[in-house]
């Protein structure tokens, strides 16, 4: 049996905690500055709640996307990021992979003017490998981080086309090639390489690493999600699927967090 924290926290507590509750309880919580979520179970819902297609899925799970990022905002999470297509994903169908890219276009386009997003003052930022997205998705991109770039009360880091280890990879690809390009001999930029430098490139350089790293719909893995900021995260897993997570998920999650006692290693 696959120990879930989710049923751990459920059982723990004698009897399934509301949601107000868990609310005001919140406001006495220590919370994470910088949470990360991997929004997995959209092609499941849609054929568990036998959606028209699995796009249907996805746009399910796009409109939660919004819900989410609000309540993370009023509990003052200062840093988002979501992970909504890795590069594995791209060996999905071709009707899948262009009607998700079709539906990532139009909410990215939906950012660049949305009121909200602008009230918040919340800059967003595209991370991965998003030159090799269709030009017209890479477009949008530039637009809506144009658009958001002068904002700095929160943070939102939308990972697509992205894997963890890859990210590693260009980060320590980028700097020797900026070593090489100051002229500085590859054997002694060998012999000066540190962990800084691999942060000092990494698609996340300048931000937190994230405090909580949130998965769906079961699944007990990582993926290759942040897989160097996360070094010393809180995990929380839990059972429902992406498009039902719920504000009570949520605050599940923050209470999970504010019990943990974290000693980074030491």
């Amino acid at each position: 049996m696959v120990w879930n924290p989710l049923q751990h926290i459920l059982a723990s507590s004698g009897k399934p905690q509301n949601e107000r509750r868990l609310h005001e309880r919140s406001k006495h919580w220590k919370k994470p500055n910088h949470i990360g979520i991997i929004l997995d179970g959209n092609r499941r819902f849609a054929r568990e709640h036998a959606l028209a297609s699995i796009v249907d899925g996805h746009r399910r799970g796009a409109d939660k996307i919004r819900q989410v990022l609000d309540w993370c905002v009023e509990y003052d999470t200062k840093v988002i990021t979501i992970w909504i297509f890795s590069l594995e994903n791209f060996g999905r169908s071709d009707d899948e992979v262009s009607g998700l890219f079709g539906l990532i276009e139009t909410k990215v386009r939906e950012m660049a003017t949305d009121p909200d997003i602008h009230a918040k003052k919340l800059k967003v930022n595209f991370i991965g490998r998003t030159h090799s997205l269709p030009d017209s998705l890479q477009q949008a991109i530039q637009i809506a981080e144009e658009a958001t770039q002068d904002y700095d009360s929160y943070t939102l880091n939308v990972a697509i086309a992205y894997a963890g280890r890859q990210e590693i990879a260009d980060s320590c690809r980028e700097h020797f090639r900026e070593k090489l390009a100051q002229g500085i001999p590859f054997i002694d930029a060998i012999d000066s390489f540190s962990c800084d430098d691999i942060e000092a490139n990494l698609y996340t350089a300048g931000q937190p690493p994230p405090d909580l790293l949130i998965r769906t719909s079961g699944e007990v893995r990582l993926s290759g999600f942040l897989l160097w900021q996360a070094a010393y995260a809180e995990y929380y897993f839990c059972n429902c699927l992406w498009p039902a997570f719920s504000r009570r998920d949520l605050l599940l999650a923050l209470q999970s967090y504010d019990k943990r006692q974290r000693r980074y290693g030491k």
